[in-house]
């Protein structure tokens, strides 16, 4: 299958993320010891029984949502790897809340071939979408 038909399916299945379901996604993803995620509701995990249950829980943070539309920044090509960096608009009720929240992801994937199909091996997620001077270090000269 081709890159941009995985990207595709990548895209439909973040959709059906946002409102709970983490299957499709978990189908996208690389089942090796080496897959790496990053998202914004815990720290970064390597191997797949632990990207499985952080998968499981994020979705499990979110109901009712939707993405409305994923922002391509940039995307490199070769034989066996791929990085697209995009910006994900999501609509989602989040961690219990009666409310739908508006929200933005700043989005790294890296795709690799595993055996003639391009899988997720590589996602780092997080809402930094907008531009701080200062950003983290702020903080720390607190």
């Amino acid at each position: 299958m081709e890159l941009m038909q995985v990207l595709d399916q990548y895209h439909i299945a973040a959709d059906r993320f946002s409102r709970g379901d983490p299957t499709f996604i978990k189908s996208i993803f690389s089942h090796r010891d080496d897959v790496i995620l990053a998202n914004p509701f815990g720290p970064a995990v390597r191997g797949w029984k632990k990207v499985s249950e952080a998968l499981d829980y994020a979705s499990s943070r979110m109901r009712e949502g939707y993405v409305k539309e994923f922002e391509t920044i940039g995307e490199y090509e070769t034989p066996e790897f791929a990085t697209i960096v995009e910006r994900e608009h999501w609509n989602a009720k989040v961690s219990g809340r009666d409310e739908l929240s508006t929200f933005d992801l700043r989005v790294t994937n890296i795709f690799r071939c595993e055996d003639g199909e391009w899988k997720l091996v590589h996602r780092h997620a997080d809402p930094i979408s907008t531009f701080d001077p200062d950003g983290p270090l702020r903080k720390m000269s607190s």
